[in-house]
């Protein structure tokens, strides 16, 4: 995402999100950053940006490992990655597009 353009948000973002983008705003969703019904559609870069650092910071608060996630957290997690593991695989995405 160039410095002025607007994120298309993550249900419209490749595979439903399977980007660095789609992935802090899966992991704000666990830590509670936005709510889950937030896809940040016509969020500016410097928006973006806030948010990512903020779940860095969680990250942080938890050692970078979701084994070290409380049991009610480290189940949001494995729920809201897990589906959209699903939704891409349904959509064609694969984990080797990645190294792409």
């Amino acid at each position: 995402m160039k410095k002025d353009q607007i994120y298309v948000g993550i249900a419209n973002d490749e595979f439903g999100g399977m980007t660095t983008i789609g992935g802090v705003i899966k992991d704000a969703w666990v830590f509670g950053i936005i709510p889950e019904t937030e896809t940040c559609e016509g969020w500016s870069l410097a928006q973006i940006q806030i948010i990512m650092d903020k779940v860095c910071q969680e990250w942080d608060n938890h050692g970078h490992l979701v084994k070290y996630l409380p049991e009610e957290m480290r189940q949001r997690h494995e729920r809201i990655h897990a589906e959209a593991i699903r939704k891409a695989r349904d959509a064609g995405w694969s984990p080797e597009l990645m190294n792409e």
